[in-house]
Parts: structure tokens; C-alpha cells; sequence
């Protein structure tokens, strides 16, 4: 199985390129940030997390600008969003961000993919919140046709142009891995039509198991591979057995969290880690 860890890249943590350094130098194989573009002060939309809303949130980098700075630090680790709101972006322009990426960082990432929960801050970007989901879907495919042909063009209801030029085209082929996160009643219906893995939150997802077979069977049903499909659990219990559990279920990657702090508090964190990979 490989090991990630995540952390909300902010101004007060420790900064992303020492954090991808030091987690390559750890023997992990990825690190992962999240995104929040801003947080609308009116707080409309409860946290998930059933607490207040931690202040990181709103502190985060730019989620490319933050990953650039982890691969130009580091040659093996990959880079991954943990998740990228693809409901917030243009999707020209994330499919742009997206290849450069990839390109420069050698072929070195991973992009996780959402829907968001935050109502008021995708309507922030235009984006109606029931209307997320077909969003996302759109301008995931229509990036697909940006990283892939030459000329590329997508019409669609919520995107829609004709034939474009776009370089550089991702290292990877056809494109960098795109992970689903959650685990909704549609979850799998996304990742089965357009996704190459499942990223499940650990600690909201019960049976693992369980919902594995039931990807599997929902992708042999669609005619697709199930091995075509990884499964990375974001979040994942530092815990030996509670590990030996996953790569038994078919857990390709477990994602350990990370506090947005200073390094004092995560370098013995990451050797903490470090010693259940070993």
C-alpha cells in the first residue's frame, strides 16, 4: 500500500516545499492540499465537521502555486489536490494549470477532485450548489478534451467552446489521475463514468469493504475494469491494524492528516507516520 499525508497549506504552517521535503525524505509517496478559494463570512452553510469552522480554511494558498512549490522541492514525491473545487474554476484555465504541472513536476500528479459543501462560496463563483454535481462533471470532461486532442472543443450546458489550442499537454497519459472524493448516494456513478479512483474521507466512511464490492460491481455493470479504479483513503487512522485492514479491502493508498501547523509540531508527526510505513 502507499502513504500520503495532507495538510491545509496556510500562512502560518510550515511551508509547502519544507513540508514536501521532508515527507519525500520520509519515505512517503504523496502529499496533498486542500482548496478553499475564500470563506464568505456569513457563515450560512454548516461545517461538516459538526465543530466551528477551524480558522485554516480561510488561510489556505493558492492550491497550485502551493504544489508548484512542493514539486520544485522535491523529484519523487507526487504532488496531489486533496481535493481541487472544480466547481469554482474555469475550466480552461485549470486544465491549463493542471498540464503545466504535471509537465514540470515530471509526471508527478495526482488530481483529486470535489464537489465542495460551502453553498455560499461556490455561488461566490456563479456556481448554484444543486447544480454542482452537473458542473463538475462538464468541466471535468471537457478538460479531458483540453489535455488529450490537439484541437479540442466540448458544448455542453454548462460549458461550451469550439476548437481550441492548449499546450503543454500533461506528461501523463491520457492525463494526470482523477480521484472522486466522498462518498455520496451518486459518488460512484461519478467515478465509474469519469475517474480513474475513488478518495473516500476516512473517518465519514463505514464498511470499506463493503462499498469497495459494490464499486466493483458497479463498474463490471458499466463495463469497466474494477482494476482500473484505485481506491485512496483520505484521512486514514494512524493505526497498524486499522492499515492492514484497508490493503486488505483493496486500499491502494492511505492519507494520513496533518495539522496546519508550525514544524516543531509536524516533523515528529511525519516521523510518527514514518515508523507505521516502514
Amino acid at each position: 500500500m502507499l502513504y500520503g499525508v495532507f495538510m491545509f497549506a496556510t500562512d502560518y504552517a510550515i511551508r509547502p516545499d519544507q513540508l514536501a521535503a521532508e515527507a519525500e525524505q520520509r519515505g512517503f509517496e504523496s502529499l496533498w492540499l486542500p482548496e478553499h478559494t475564500h470563506i464568505p463570512v456569513s457563515r450560512r452553510t454548516p461545517y461538516p465537521g459538526g465543530t466551528d469552522l477551524p480558522k485554516e480554511y480561510w488561510h489556505t494558498h493558492d492550491l497550485f502555486v502551493a504544489l508548484t512549490a512542493a514539486a520544485a522541492a522535491t523529484k519523487t514525491l507526487r504532488i496531489a489536490s486533496g481535493i481541487c473545487l472544480v466547481i469554482e474554476r474555469d475550466p480552461i484555465t485549470t486544465a491549463k494549470e493542471v498540464a503545466s504541472l504535471d509537465f514540470l513536476s515530471n509526471g508527478r500528479f495526482i488530481f483529486g477532485i470535489g464537489g465542495g459543501w460551502n453553498a455560499e462560496e461556490m455561488e461566490n463563483h456563479g456556481t448554484e450548489y444543486k447544480k454542482r454535481w452537473r458542473i463538475l462533471r462538464e468541466r471535468v470532461l471537457a478538460m479531458k478534451e483540453i489535455w488529450t486532442k490537439e484541437e479540442a472543443e466540448y458544448h455542453g450546458d454548462f460549458v461550451n467552446f469550439d476548437k481550441i489550442w492548449s499546450y503543454p499537454k500533461p506528461l501523463q497519459k491520457p492525463h494526470p489521475p482523477v480521484l472522486m472524493g466522498g462518498d455520496g448516494a451518486t459518488t460512484f456513478d461519478r467515478v465509474v463514468e469519469f475517474c480513474d479512483g475513488w478518495m473516500p474521507i476516512g473517518m465519514r466512511t463505514a464498511n470499506i469493504a463493503d462499498r469497495i464490492v459494490d464499486l466493483h460491481r458497479r463498474a463490471e455493470s458499466a463495463g469497466r475494469d474494477p482494476k482500473s479504479i484505485s481506491v485512496s483513503v483520505f484521512g486514514a487512522r494512524p493505526d497498524r491494524a486499522a492499515l492492514d485492514e484497508l490493503e486488505r479491502a483493496g486500499v491502494e493508498r492511505a492519507i494520513f492528516g496533518l495539522p496546519a501547523a508550525d514544524a516543531d509540531t509536524i516533523l515528529p508527526l511525519l516521523d510518527q507516520y514514518a515508523k507505521l510505513i516502514q
